[in-house]
C-alpha cells in the first residue's frame, strides 16, 4: 500500500518513489526513538590472533526482534566496528566526559596556532577542533565499516526503520590482551654475563 502511495506522490517515478519512501522511512525512526529498548542482547567480537576483544550491549524493545537474524547481524558489525575504532570510548557525543572536553579546551587555547589568531575568533576554533576531538571518541560519528558513506548513528537509523523498532547501543567494553600489566622487560645477555662472570 505505501509503494502505491509513493508511486502516486512521485507521478510514477520509480527511483523518486524509492527515495520518498526511504525518507519516510527513516521519519517513522525518529519517532520509535523515544521509545523504551529495554530487551536485547549481549554479542561479542574477538578479533583474529585473540588479542583483542569487545563485549557490546544493543537493545531493542521486544525479546522477539533480539532473537532475530537482521538484529544479531546488527549487533555483530556494531561489535566489529567498535573492534576497528580504537579511539572510540562512548557511543554518543554526548557520552564524552565533560572533565576530558574541560583539559582539552585548556590545550587548545594555548597552542600557538590559536594564540596567533585574533583573539575574537579563538574561541570558534577551540570549539571547533574541541567538537572534532568529541567525534573521534563517539561510536555512532565513526564512518560505518561497511559503507564509509554513512555514519554508524544512519546505519542504526536504518536498521529502527526496516525493523521497526527502536534499537540502541547501550554500552561496550574494549579487552586488550595484557593491556594494565608491567612486562618485566629482561636482558638476556646481561644475565648471561653476570652468571658466567660469577663462576
Amino acid at each position: 500500500m505505501d509503494c502505491k502511495k509513493a508511486l502516486a506522490e512521485c507521478d510514477g517515478n520509480i527511483e523518486s518513489a524509492s527515495e520518498y519512501l526511504r525518507k519516510k522511512g527513516m521519519a517513522k525512526a525518529d519517532k520509535k526513538a523515544g521509545r523504551i529498548a529495554a530487551e536485547g542482547v549481549v554479542t561479542s567480537y574477538i578479533h583474529a590472533g585473540s588479542r583483542l576483544g569487545i563485549l557490546l550491549e544493543i537493545n531493542c524493545e521486544t525479546d522477539f526482534v533480539a532473537r532475530g537474524e537482521k538484529f544479531q547481524a546488527l549487533a555483530k558489525d556494531m561489535a566489529m566496528q567498535v573492534a576497528a575504532c580504537p579511539e572510540v570510548t562512548v557511543v554518543k557525543v554526548e557520552d564524552v566526559d565533560q572533565q576530558f572536553l574541560e583539559r582539552e579546551r585548556a590545550i587548545e587555547m594555548e597552542k600557538e596556532d590559536v594564540l596567533a589568531k585574533p583573539e575574537k575568533i579563538r574561541p570558534q576554533i577551540v570549539e571547533g577542533r574541541i567538537s572534532k576531538i568529541a567525534k573521534t571518541k563517539a561510536l555512532y560519528e565513526q564512518d560505518y565499516l561497511r559503507d564509509p558513506s554513512k555514519s554508524v548513528a544512519e546505519v542504526v537509523k536504518e536498521a529502527i526503520a526496516s525493523i521497526g523498532e527502536n534499537i540502541q547501543v547501550r554500552r561496550f567494553e574494549r579487552f586488550n590482551l595484557g593491556e594494565g600489566i608491567e612486562k618485566k622487560e629482561t636482558d638476556l645477555a646481561a644475565e648471561v654475563a653476570a652468571i658466567t662472570s660469577g663462576n
